[in-house]
């Protein structure tokens, strides 16, 4: 039988971060990635950017970002129910964590043009999350980290109290692997269509799943019928607006639409639904999901002129284009009559302002329900555009309970000796509704080293 001090399951940020702190404290350590090597790395690889707290500016990030200011975002997205005591530590941690990620091989980048409102408070990976996880790939495999593919975990095993090791499937039988400390990074549930349809009902059929396909919540499940305490939201979720021609599986982050906050958004009955212009474009795009999720067929439509086109990152594919907004509204398939009635009323709400796509500039609506808030221009200004648009989950806010050292507690509130957890499978801790851009990969780091860290200490009993 196989044996490691450090048995990480995973493969993506969180796992790898993990295996690395593991390592780098003398553990011998093996790494089970349930995907094959070309779409290893999780969600992350579909990533871009990290949210970090910094005191100064540098080359790559203007300015500062306190852990007060950082902290304060993120209850604002998120409410003041999250675990306190975790979110600051993970605000304050994310201090250090660029110059730890360099020191493993990762490089930064400016913000691209149109990743609205992110320079200061977000650190860019240079080649994106692909290149960030081909750089962990390549440091774990320099420290002499074993890594197994297509190796997914599906039981922990154990003698008493303390886990002994995972039972590993693969090809067609099973295998277990010897333990001092298990690290579970595994994600959420995501890609778990049934385990999905238990919260929000067949809906979730018109659902792409944008991030890997591999995350179907199994060690998740183990773990919350070993006995550990459920932390987060079971309905909570990061979902975005992607566009309808997206693949129902690792679209990736090319299929996110950024058009919505320059934007108006109509249902297919051609009636707006929501406030395009709440908040900052970072604290609100994670919430389009859910909210063209509630509409009919989960079907929205997102409709700008020339005026903003240019302002925010394009997608994958396309916009449909015309000449007036009825054109637009034929080629789109909705009613011509009603999207012209609703343009012409978003148009005549409209209070002049200054308008600037960088911060809230308060051009607004007056007696519009719903209002917009923010960045409202007259639709006057020919071509127009329409992106169609569905529900694009990536991951859910479900989790196990840990505490500081990322150790899985009971629900009695004991620990698991020697079972952490890190990345999504946890974050429902901190995450309990919206999202704050980059606070997934800060928590997916902060506490993949810290697991790894711990999990170096207790080695094989």
């Amino acid at each position: 039988m196989a044996a490691y001090d450090v048995v990480v399951a995973g493969g993506g940020n969180a796992a790898l971060c993990a295996a690395i702190a593991a390592r780098s404290r003398g553990a011998s350590v093996l790494v089970l990635e349930c995907a094959p090597k070309a779409w290893r790395g999780g969600n992350s690889k579909y990533t871009r950017n990290i949210r970090v707290a910094h005191l100064d500016g540098d080359a790559v990030m203007p300015g500062a970002y306190s852990p007060q200011e950082f902290l304060s975002d993120l209850v604002r997205v998120t409410g003041k129910d999250l675990d306190q005591d975790l979110a600051s530590y993970v605000v304050e941690r994310s201090l250090d964590l660029p110059a730890w990620m360099s020191d493993q091989g990762i490089r930064w980048q400016p913000p691209l043009r149109g990743t609205l409102q992110l320079a200061r408070t977000n650190r860019f990976f240079l080649g994106g999350g692909k290149a960030l996880m081909n750089a962990y790939y390549r440091r774990a495999e320099s420290l002499g980290i074993a890594v197994r593919y297509e190796a997914p975990v599906v039981e922990l095993a154990f003698e008493g109290e303390r886990c002994t090791g995972v039972v590993v499937a693969a090809n067609g039988s099973s295998e277990r692997v010897r333990a001092g400390a298990v690290v579970v990074a595994t994600g959420g549930f995501e890609a778990n269509i049934e385990w999905l349809r238990e919260y929000w009902g067949d809906r979730v059929e018109n659902y792409a799943v944008r991030g890997t396909a591999y995350n179907d919540g199994a060690l998740l499940r183990v773990l919350l019928d070993l006995g550990a305490e459920a932390r987060g939201n079971p309905r909570g979720h990061h979902a975005i607006a992607v566009d309808a021609r997206s693949p129902k599986f690792e679209g990736g982050i090319v299929t996110r639409v950024d058009s919505v906050p320059f934007s108006i958004v109509v249902n297919i009955h051609g009636d707006r639904f929501a406030d395009e212009g709440e908040d900052l474009w970072p604290m609100r795009y994670a919430t389009w999901g859910g909210l063209i999720g509630a509409q009919p067929e989960q079907m929205a439509y997102s409709i700008f002129d020339s005026k903003v086109a240019g302002n925010f990152i394009g997608g994958a594919y396309p916009p449909l284009i015309a000449n007036t907004v009825g054109e637009l509204a034929q080629k789109a398939g909705l009613p011509v009559l009603r999207v012209e009635e609703t343009v012409g009323e978003f148009n005549r709400s409209i209070v002049p302002g200054e308008y600037d796509p960088t911060r809230l500039d308060g051009c607004r609506t007056i007696d519009l329900s719903p209002p917009k808030s923010n960045w409202a221009l007259p639709i006057d200004t020919p071509p127009y555009y329409c992106y169609p648009l569905i529900p694009g989950i990536t991951f859910t806010y479900l989790a196990v309970a840990v505490d500081r050292a990322a150790r899985v507690l009971r629900e009695s509130g004991r620990p698991l000796e020697n079972v952490y957890a890190a990345g999504e499978i946890m974050a429902g801790n901190i995450l309990l509704r919206g999202y704050l851009a980059g606070i997934g990969m800060t928590i997916g780091t902060v506490f993949g080293v810290v697991a790894g860290e711990h999990a170096a200490g207790v080695r094989r009993g």
